[in-house]
């Protein structure tokens, strides 16, 4: 992924979209957090690459290559890069 190697923090292209749904692709180097946030819509994260963890109060979910989550509403969270990572992010 461009600018992956030396990113700061995770790095997000969107690579499809329409007025129904977009498609954004997440990479993470091992160690980056993306920062709490919640979600206003529905969406599904689906690692392709490498493994995350996925943190809200009082939960925590290991998901590995070709894991996926459906994220809750309104809930605060973040992901967590264990390793080297590459994740689609599906808003519907």
């Amino acid at each position: 992924m461009i600018h992956l190697e030396t990113a700061a923090q995770p790095v997000i292209k969107m690579i499809q979209s329409s007025e129904y749904f977009k498609t954004l692709i997440i990479g993470m180097k091992k160690g980056m957090v993306w920062k709490e946030h919640k979600k206003t819509v529905p969406n599904r994260l689906i690692v392709t690459e490498g493994s995350v963890t996925y943190k809200e109060t009082g939960k925590s979910i290991a998901l590995n290559k070709y894991d996926d989550l459906e994220i809750p509403l309104h809930i605060i969270h973040r992901p967590e890069a264990n390793e080297d990572s590459l994740c689609f992010l599906i808003q519907v």
